[in-house]
């Protein structure tokens, strides 16, 4: 920082640096948080029939112990958005870190019905931070490759279905859904004992005016990846990152310098009623429905694979044939392998997001995963039934995929965590819908409902992804809210 006379933003220090050693320690504790999260939520497609049969418990006692994680997580996506937004990335990483290793692992010694609830529920308000680590990530990734290394984080949440659908299928039949809990909470402990080294966003410290810290972040980054800085001060007032290519009136108040001033929000209540300005709230109510939309299909159709494929339904039609293993290993086995469907979702998601566009990657893989499903609106075999249910899952991981790096994107850095989190909330409301369809529907021998629900909202989350104001692909994170000046 020698030469005074140059500046340089933030974008441009990342650009400098690029993604190196550093960044992969970033992606790996990010990542690690995404596997704790993926395992307790895949963990409830395996854990309630146990642990109903166990305590004598009613078809809604079972449902329960989903549904209250969901809520859970609906309080905590706020939460931890705000507290990341008000008080730092690194204070919001810790909290996550410390409520959902204890609950997760506590629930593991659960001794009645009430207690596996209460832990479930506070498990989740952790797991509702899930949008946190997705934003402190994005903030470290300089942008050519912001597209491609943000599927690539998405593939973490991947890696944990896949390890908790394996771990279900070995752990279960041998130990039972305690030790299944236990060893599920692992990663979120893991989470914990690594947070010392995890480093505050540059891109939040320069919000805050700390540009002295901020610059000794990046300037370890650089160290790290064998980089240098550019020459000059590190600016911390981030206002003009705006590009000029937007047309909409949305944008104009967004974007437009000279007839706004800039806001501090200081209380939690302000953070989250920006929002709802003019400049957001069009972008806030659209990525509430394709959140929410995602969620319902997404897990929906986790559940569904329970459903359709465990062989212990009592509609004749819905009950396969099973020449080999029981009905318990045929669920475990159809869950393992739709899991593996996100794979070649992920990757189509990575080939499309940076070539076509985070809009359009999104409209299309709604429409296909759309298609999948509709052999479904009849009774299959358990073949064609668990190929549908592997197409839907890949395409509609899909979606999930760039709507979280969309959201990000869209949101500026002073009401980023909060934006994503609010969206995340509303998306688990979703979540804890589906359980309703899923099993209520599926079991009272009404397939065909079930599935028309879930292409209607298929079909409308990829209507609203249409009407979304502009693509994010290769445009700078905006860092500060701006709106009109009062007449």
């Amino acid at each position: 920082m020698t030469d005074q006379g140059s500046t340089y933003t933030l974008d441009e220090a990342l650009l400098a640096i690029g993604f190196g050693k550093y960044q992969g320690w970033i992606i790996a504790y990010a990542g690690l948080g995404s596997i704790a999260e993926a395992m307790e939520v895949m963990i409830l497609s395996f854990i309630g029939p146990s642990v109903r049969s166990e305590w004598n418990l009613s078809s809604t006692q079972e449902s329960l112990i989903t549904t209250v994680v969901f809520a859970g997580m609906l309080i905590g996506a706020y939460t931890w958005g705000v507290i990341s937004d008000n008080f730092g990335r690194r204070k919001g990483l810790l909290s996550i870190a410390i409520v959902t290793s204890g609950a997760s692992l506590l629930s593991a010694f659960s001794p009645n019905y009430i207690s596996l609830v209460i832990l479930r529920c506070i498990g989740g308000i952790g797991l509702g931070g899930g949008p946190t680590y997705n934003s402190w990530f994005l903030e470290f990734v300089p942008i050519p490759s912001r597209g491609r290394w943000m599927v690539i984080f998405a593939t973490f949440w991947t890696i944990g279905t896949i390890v908790e659908a394996s771990l279900a299928w070995i752990v279960m039949p041998r130990f039972g859904w305690r030790w299944l809990l236990a060893i599920s909470s692992l990663p979120a402990i893991a989470a914990l004992i690594f947070y010392n080294l995890v480093p505050e966003s540059p891109r939040y410290l320069c919000l805050k005016g700390q540009t002295t810290k901020a610059y000794n972040i990046l300037k370890r980054a650089a160290a790290v990846n064998k980089k240098q800085l550019p020459f000059g001060i590190l600016l911390s007032d981030q206002i003009a990152c705006f590009d000029e290519d937007f047309d909409t009136l949305e944008d104009a108040h967004l974007l437009s310098p000279k007839t706004k001033k800039m806001v501090d929000f200081k209380t939690s209540f302000s953070t989250l009623w920006m929002l709802f300005s003019s400049s957001l709230i069009k972008t806030t109510f659209l990525l509430w429905v394709v959140f929410f939309g995602n969620a319902f299909s997404y897990y929906g159709i986790i559940l569904l694979t329970s459903e359709l494929t465990s062989g212990q339904s009592h509609c004749p039609s819905l009950t396969f044939s099973l020449v080999n293993g029981s009905s318990e290993d045929s669920m475990y086995r159809d869950v393992f392998i739709t899991s593996l469907a996100e794979l070649p979702g992920l990757l189509f998601a990575a080939f499309t997001v940076d070539r076509i566009g985070r809009k359009h990657s999104m409209e299309l893989m709604f429409f296909i995963g759309f298609i999948f499903l509709l052999p479904l609106l009849s009774h299959q075999s358990e073949i064609l039934t668990t190929a549908s249910l592997f197409g839907s899952r890949m395409f509609i991981n899909g979606t999930f995929t760039i709507a979280n790096i969309y959201a990000p994107e869209i949101y500026p850095t002073a009401v980023r965590a909060t934006g994503v989190g609010v969206a995340s909330s509303v998306g688990k409301v979703g979540g804890m819908i589906c359980p309703l369809v899923a099993v209520y529907l599926v079991a009272g021998c009404h397939q065909t409902a079930a599935i028309v629900l879930f292409e209607v909202v298929i079909i409308l989350s990829g209507v609203c992804v249409v009407f979304f104001p502009h693509e994010t692909m290769a445009r700078e994170l905006v860092d500060t809210v701006s709106v009109p000046d009062s007449p």
